[in-house]
């Protein structure tokens, strides 16, 4: 005999033979999994008519002569250039030593910055005297453009890596900083207060209690500032360097040469989107706790 289902329906309703719910849930469960997969072939799909838009406007646009191609070149030119760089290199070298020159100065501009700014944000988070005796200090340093040290950056400690290494530091540790501030001020105060009810050392709730609350704040900082990185790495570049995507840049700049500061600035943008995605796949592992967004 079919089993049949024992929760009440409400008066005047015969209960739902148990076979029948699941496969009613199950019925439910591949229609929800058919819509999303519409949905997201429907956003491939708009993106890419969004791109063949743009790209063919402005090949239209620059054939036609609409726009000036000598100053903003167009996207076969501009593939032509990159397929050239790959194929012959660069007038400093192979395409993919400026690039990763360029890559390795952001990274280690980016964790030391993101590193030193997820320690201070914690520990003056968590100390009210030395962030009242601090803040005016951070915001009188926050407040200086700091592209301009770049400059000085360069004049103190040469045309090599560390200059660059050193202004990525300085544009990344801020945007950290006070994200990871900002967290642990708005951690659960009655969380906090339970886990002291309970024993907890100030070490224990520093560890289990305010960085994993601070932890959303610390990795959306994150987004942002490999971004930052990467613009100090490439301004440093610029500044002054003998390798490096910043210097390839300016030596089109010099040439007049549109096309390459667009293939360029194309490289550099494929790069960015790479590091965010694997920014990321690193914070969905971290934050597996937090439910999914709808």
């Amino acid at each position: 005999m079919t089993a049949v289902a024992t929760s009440d329906m409400g008066p005047g309703h015969p209960a739902l033979p148990a076979s029948l719910s699941d496969e009613a849930l199950a019925r439910e469960s591949l229609r929800a999994q058919a819509a999303l997969k519409r949905r997201r072939a429907v956003i491939i799909g708009l993106r890419l008519l969004v791109l063949v838009v743009v790209l063919g406007g402005w090949e239209l646009a620059a054939r036609r002569k609409w726009i000036d191609p000598f100053f903003y070149s167009q996207p076969s030119l501009i593939w032509a250039q990159i397929v050239e760089w790959v194929r012959d290199g660069t007038a400093q070298g192979p395409l993919w030593v400026q690039i990763v020159v360029t890559l390795e100065e952001t990274a280690i501009g980016f964790l030391i910055g993101g590193v030193g700014g997820i320690v201070c944000g914690i520990l003056l988070g968590r100390n009210k005297l030395a962030a009242d005796v601090f803040s005016i200090y951070i915001k009188i340093a926050n407040s200086i453009p700091r592209v301009v040290l770049g400059s000085v950056f360069v004049i103190a400690l040469g045309l090599g890596m560390a200059s660059k290494v050193a202004l990525a530091v300085v544009m990344v540790f801020f945007v950290v900083f006070g994200n990871a501030f900002q967290g642990v001020i708005e951690a659960d105060k009655y969380l906090i207060a339970n886990a002291r009810i309970l024993g907890a050392s100030k070490r224990q709730l520093t560890t289990a209690v305010v960085i994993p609350s601070a932890m959303s704040w610390i990795l959306a900082s994150l987004h942002v500032s490999f971004g930052f990185a990467l613009v100090g790495a490439v301004v440093g570049e610029f500044l002054g360097a003998k390798q490096g995507m910043g210097l390839l840049i300016s030596t089109a700049q010099g040439a007049f040469n549109a096309s390459g500061v667009f293939a360029a600035m194309i490289l550099l943008a494929a790069v960015a989107l790479v590091a965010d995605y694997l920014l990321t796949r690193l914070e969905k592992r971290l934050l597996k706790w937090r439910p999914a967004a709808f």
